[in-house]
């Protein structure tokens, strides 16, 4: 059996943190980490009957623990505008946001609803799209930003050509692709902030190999059956072999959040074996990661698409 791993926390208590991806797996253990730790939690969640159901199993953990779930759809992006619309009609301000949700491999080239390749609509546009409503929020709370790439986005490379994969659609290459603009993305907002001194933190994190949904049987997206990898990686983890669990692939998000250690513009992740497993620890960013000019190219390709611009 693997052994439970766990790391400090600050005390969040007061603390405003979004979590998304929150419904299942790492992001659920995120979120649950967060509220043991005192934080008020906000679940957007596309499937939101899902999402209070693991609203209610984090209570059961932390019986004090302050949850909401909302809707939110990351592949839509009148989703996000809607959910930032509510969430900024508050007015609270944010500390804490995690982006974490995401889709991995469809068999097939899939679109959202505003005609973009699913894993790029999903992972990368829509959380961008959300930071960049939220901004003033996230100003407010000097947030802490953290997005979840992937050990993919250090292999691969940014389609530019064709991001929407209208031509030779590879899942796993449309999968880096889509994690290595999230992750240029999250280095621009880093750059951004201390140019015009928006206070926010942002960093990255990747949760190492572990067994969630991303690669489990989604009929939706074109998967009747659990792919091999994941019932490999199943089986490794339950034996405690290499590969983590979801509550300790978890901690490398959790650890860049909140840690007064972690760095905007360092990446974060498991500091076992190929990085696959393990407590997390300070790591190079990827070389794919690095270039200014790729990341503020990342940056005026997603106002384009998104239509959300965010002033200097």
């Amino acid at each position: 059996m693997p052994k439970i791993l766990d790391i400090p926390v600050p005390d969040l208590t007061g603390k405003h943190a979004l979590v998304t991806g929150a419904s299942d797996g790492v992001g659920f253990e995120i979120a649950a980490r967060l509220a043991r730790a005192g934080a008020d939690i906000l679940m957007p969640v596309r499937n939101t009957q899902k999402g209070e159901a693991a609203a209610a199993l984090i209570r059961e953990r932390t019986p004090d623990a302050v949850i909401r779930v909302l809707p939110l759809d990351l592949s839509s992006l009148e989703s996000v505008a809607a959910l930032a619309e509510q969430v900024s009609g508050e007015g609270r301000p944010i500390d804490i946001l995690i982006a974490n949700a995401g889709v991995m491999n469809p068999p097939t080239r899939q679109l959202s609803a505003d005609g973009f390749e699913l894993q790029l609509a999903t992972n990368h546009l829509g959380h961008f799209a959300l930071v960049a409503r939220l901004l003033p929020l996230l100003r407010e709370g000097r947030a802490h930003v953290t997005s979840q790439v992937s050990i993919a986005a250090d292999q691969g490379a940014v389609n530019w050509d064709d991001l929407n994969w209208e031509h030779g659609y590879d899942p796993m290459k449309a999968y880096s692709s889509s994690k290595i603009a999230f992750g240029l993305f999250a280095m621009e907002l880093q750059r951004r902030s201390d140019a015009a001194g928006w206070g926010i933190r942002s960093n990255l994190s990747h949760p190492g190999i572990t067994p969630t949904n991303l690669l489990s049987a989604q009929p939706g997206m074109g998967r009747p059956d659990d792919t091999t990898a994941v019932k490999v990686i199943r089986t490794l983890s339950r034996l405690g072999i290499l590969v983590g669990t979801p509550s300790s692939a978890a901690l490398s998000a959790v650890y860049a959040a909140t840690s007064p250690n972690a760095q905007g513009g360092h990446l974060y992740g498991p500091r076992g074996p190929r990085h696959l497993g393990g407590l997390p620890a300070e790591q190079p960013v990827y070389s794919r990661l690095r270039s200014e000019a790729d990341a503020r190219r990342t940056w005026e390709l997603s106002e384009q698409s998104t239509g959300v611009r965010v002033p200097a």
